[in-house]
């Protein structure tokens, strides 16, 4: 019999990195295990869970050996003690940005990387965090291959005037211009909805991808024509610290009047606004709702706010709007902001059932709503793995 294949899926955040182990024989990867890095904790942990969430392996490296590399190894030693009997073909690597070059999976070579390294002006909370693990991979196992899968991809169909900002010509020429972000988990959710729901795949919808991150998507015929991210995933909703959109007169007045450096400014868009900098509290929406502060409930009344008003936005891009799909951390979990949310868009007929909504059932509106609301779970390892099969199979 053949040896069984599997891929190793990778998917940095700002402080961990997520993983799972997919066997690639059948039509659909099957998750084999799944687990987390964190790097940043006095002790970086690694644990390794099964597909229903028991732990199999955990372990914690002191800060005398406590780098990515040792990590990684870790992990690979435990792939190959567990699942011995699979063959690892290859890494997938979740990558934020692809510029305008990568508009589907890649198999990773020293040009393709270097390429991507220059776009971490573009990215520059995301891209080093991405990067790094591939180095990592490439020292422990420098025969295996990687794979890149763009967050940008699934929006590299933009056309104008969605893609454009207005500025002259010369600098969109330069690729200055629109991507978008969270592909990877917006495909994953448009898939998901055309086998759920196929009729309302075909219409007018957004997803609303909620979490530290934050962005949506407008979907026509199941592909993207909007989105709310643009150059960089600074732009568009409140989210956990980073401010969103702003009046680029702000950053003007920071850089000449308060005599703020670039780099300062970066760090206070990047690290120091969103959630945490109005509420002067929290960047978990969780420690939000759980405050009775004033300013906390500020903080959530206004990504609220901004979530509602920018779906409005995507919804005029659309002509029209036939249904919300809330996804990510916050989509998922937090029923309050659904509801808020649901509340802000009633003029558009959009009704939420509380019951359903407390449950977060897989469709969350009332009969007399006249759009469909649904809360998917996004899976963007899966995609990934699904991306790394399609590169493999045309070797």
């Amino acid at each position: 019999m053949p040896t069984p294949e599997a891929v190793l899926v990778l998917n940095s955040g700002s402080s961990s990195i997520k993983f799972g182990l997919f066997d690639i024989a059948s039509a659909e990867p099957v998750l084999l295990c799944k687990g987390q890095l964190d790097e940043h904790e006095d002790k970086p942990r690694l644990v390794v869970r099964d597909p229903a969430g028991k732990t199999l392996f955990e372990t914690r490296r002191d800060s005398s050996n406590a780098g990515s590399g040792h990590l990684f190894s870790e992990v690979l030693a435990f792939i190959e003690h567990r699942f011995g009997k699979h063959s690892l073909r290859a890494v997938g690597h979740r990558i934020v940005h692809g510029g305008p070059d990568y508009s589907g999976p890649v198999a990773l070579t020293d040009d393709v990387i270097a390429k991507l390294e220059a776009l971490t002006p573009l990215a520059p909370l995301h891209q080093p965090r991405c990067l790094a693990p591939i180095r990592a991979i490439a020292a422990i196992r420098p025969a295996l291959m990687q794979i890149a899968c763009f967050d940008t991809a699934f929006h590299h169909g933009l056309a104008p005037p969605a893609s454009r900002f207005a500025i002259p010509g010369r600098f969109e020429a330069r690729g200055i211009r629109r991507y978008g972000f969270h592909g990877l988990s917006f495909e994953y959710v448009a898939g998901r909805l055309a086998e759920i729901a196929p009729e309302l795949a075909a219409k007018r919808t957004v997803i609303a991808h909620l979490g530290n991150g934050a962005s949506l998507c407008a979907l026509r015929d199941g592909r993207s024509v909007d989105t709310t991210m643009g150059l960089t995933p600074l732009d568009g909703l409140v989210m956990g610290t980073r401010s969103g959109s702003i009046d680029p007169g702000v950053l003007l007045y920071l850089q000449q009047h308060e005599k703020m450096s670039v780099e300062e400014v970066q760090h206070l868009l990047y690290h120091q606004s969103g959630l945490l900098g109005v509420s002067g509290l929290s960047a978990d929406m969780r420690t939000l709702l759980a405050s009775g502060d004033a300013a906390a409930r500020g903080a959530v009344d206004l990504f609220t706010f901004r979530a509602a008003q920018q779906i409005a936005m995507m919804a005029t891009t659309l002509g029209g709007m036939d249904g919300l799909v809330f996804t990510g951390g916050i989509g998922e979990h937090a029923k309050d902001i659904r509801s808020a949310i649901g509340d802000r868009l009633a003029w558009l007929g959009m009704r939420i059932d509380a019951a359903a909504n407390d449950e977060a059932r897989e469709r969350i509106d009332s009969d007399d709503s006249a759009l469909e609301v649904f809360v998917i779970p996004t899976n963007e390892e899966l995609v990934i793995a699904r991306h790394c099969k399609v590169v493999l199979q045309a070797k």
